[in-house]
């Protein structure tokens, strides 16, 4: 049993029953009115989301979380498949549960995969992804008096803004919580 006030993201609760994985966590105290913790939840079980509210020193039931770091190998139309650096045991996961960390993987990357239950539940990956650039127009000379970007295709297909001086087959480094250009790797 934990507080309320206690939970962050990736933990696991037990909620009317059911495990459900915490996806958001916002402590709140409207005006003169006592605080309380509003969460986004996912249940484990089937896949739905719901918006929950509990008063700050209330209990709620925690379930055993289990995290593996795994490397990413391959897609295809199985699914995405992963490998243990420690046993070489592959594990195969479906695209709705990588969700859009499918735009940030590449082969090799370590990510950590969250069980619960003995389920896997999430995909979490590095807060940052070194990617190539595989298609991005030229600059036009002359675009460069102010922060000008433009649209550049990496090796996994999503399309991000870049400055103007970057130029194909350079590797950028992007943010894989917002899918934001950093810099240069």
């Amino acid at each position: 049993m934990a507080l309320a006030n206690d939970l962050r993201k990736g933990m696991a609760i037990k909620y009317n029953g059911n495990a459900a994985i915490v996806l958001e966590v916002t402590h709140r105290t409207p005006g003169n009115l006592r605080a309380f913790v509003q969460l986004i939840i996912r249940y484990i079980g089937t896949g739905k989301s719901a918006d929950v509210r509990f008063a700050s020193t209330e209990k709620v039931d925690l379930v055993d979380v289990q995290r593996t770091k795994l490397d990413f190998s391959y897609s295809d139309q199985e699914g995405y498949n992963f490998m243990d650096p420690e046993t070489f045991e592959t594990i195969t996961l479906q695209g709705d549960l990588i969700g859009d960390s499918k735009d940030f993987l590449v082969e090799n990357m370590q990510v950590e995969i969250l069980y619960v239950e003995g389920r896997a539940v999430s995909v979490d990956l590095p807060a940052s992804a070194n990617l190539k650039v595989t298609e991005s127009p030229e600059g036009v000379k002359g675009d460069s008096a102010s922060n000008v970007m433009k649209t550049a295709t990496l090796e996994t297909g999503k399309v991000i803004q870049v400055p103007l001086f970057i130029k194909e087959g350079e590797i950028v480094k992007v943010d894989t919580r917002t899918g934001a250009y950093m810099g240069r790797a």
